[in-house]
């Protein structure tokens, strides 16, 4: 086991600090990445930091570092990309008492901004390094198109991914289904609905049976109606509508399961709902997991977590993350970074910066025993 007290003094908490204040004044929603990509690829590279391009897309593109000989135990992996700011004017850094705050401060620049800082004392302080990689990866908070790429095209047994779970280490994480219902009627004038069927009150109707279920037929499980649109738009009742529904179940519910049931409901409510003709698709689904705590490699996380006084407390990271994707291409991915979930994607979103840095001397500390 390393020595902590000599790890601690190789992670500089100023030079961390102005990193994840330049990440984070870089709006970099997924899908518009580029500028993010190029001051980081750069900074690496400044570092001493070896650097891959990973293409992604015509214009995106993870950035990979690997040890020489490209044997990779543990992959640290982040996401770069954030949601849409809230106000274009106003999702830069600021700090407040310790407390920094914008957009991707929590989910995840600053656990990006600690992986980073962990692998530059590595660079700095070992002439050979351990077999940990690097992945700064695109897209996951739309299409996880970064991570599905990554895992395509790089093979490694172990991941430690940086979401937002206030330094708890997370080793089970929660299972996603992606709903897509569609409710069909008939277009009429909208001062005469009478002549026509609302495919949004039916929508509606059959939303209830939905969530009804959701909240008590299946326990942990946990639902958000993501989107509702009616067509066509204009003065006139429409004929169409979607909805899209997130659905996140504890990690070893049965999706399959959770599939056959939402079918059965839809097609019952087809028989009672007056009217209602109704589709149900699933647009993606990604089964949940929980690794056992005895596994060697998290023995020695909870050893590391010992030595330097922290609370071992494992818990299930109840989202969807760019680790459902490794862990569906056979990878072990322990979730572990700074910041709380429930601040992610909110006007308010910030971290304690003294997290931060514990989570670059912990990053540092896992590589080193590798």
């Amino acid at each position: 086991m390393p020595n902590t007290n000599d790890n601690l003094t190789q992670i500089q908490p100023d030079r961390l600090k102005n990193l994840v204040k330049e990440l984070v004044n870089i709006y970099s929603p997924s899908g518009k990445e580029e500028e993010v990509l190029e001051f980081t690829e750069q900074y690496l590279k400044s570092n001493g930091l070896p650097v891959i391009r990973q293409q992604v897309d015509e214009n995106r593109y993870n950035l990979v570092v690997l040890p020489e000989d490209e044997n990779v135990d543990l992959c640290f992996v982040g996401h770069l990309d954030t949601v849409a700011a809230y106000d274009l004017d106003d999702f830069g850094f600021s700090e407040d008492e310790g407390r920094i705050y914008g957009l991707g401060t929590a989910d995840m620049k600053a656990g990006c901004a600690a992986m980073i800082e962990a692998f530059i004392a590595l660079q700095v302080n070992k002439k050979k390094m351990p077999p940990v990689g690097l992945a700064l990866v695109v897209g996951e908070e739309e299409d996880n198109s970064g991570a599905k790429v990554l895992a395509r095209e790089y093979s490694f047994p172990w991941a430690l991914v940086g979401e937002p779970t206030n330094m708890t280490v997370c080793l089970g994480h929660y299972g996603y289904l992606e709903v897509l219902l569609r409710t069909h009627g008939k277009r009429a004038h909208s001062s005469m609905p009478e002549l026509g069927q609302n495919a949004i009150e039916s929508m509606l109707k059959l939303l209830l049976r939905v969530t009804d279920y959701a909240t008590t037929g299946t326990e942990g499980l946990v639902y958000n109606i993501r989107e509702l649109s009616g067509f066509p738009s204009g003065f006139v009742v429409p004929d169409t509508c979607e909805a899209y529904v997130d659905l996140h179940l504890p990690p070893h519910s049965q999706i399959d399961k959770l599939k056959t049931e939402l079918e059965h409901i839809v097609e019952k409510a087809g028989k009672e709902i007056p009217g209602l003709d109704a589709v149900l698709r699933f647009e993606e689904a990604r089964p949940g997991y929980r690794i056992s705590n005895e596994r060697l490699l998290v023995k020695k996380l909870q050893k590391i977590f010992q030595e330097m006084a922290v609370a071992w407390e494992p818990q299930d990271f109840r989202s969807h993350s760019d680790a459902n994707i490794l862990w569906s291409d056979g990878v072990d991915p322990i979730i572990l970074g700074p910041g709380r979930l429930e601040e992610a994607h909110t006007p308010e979103e910030s971290v304690n910066f003294a997290q931060v840095l514990k989570a670059a001397e912990i990053y540092l500390n896992f590589a080193l025993i590798l």
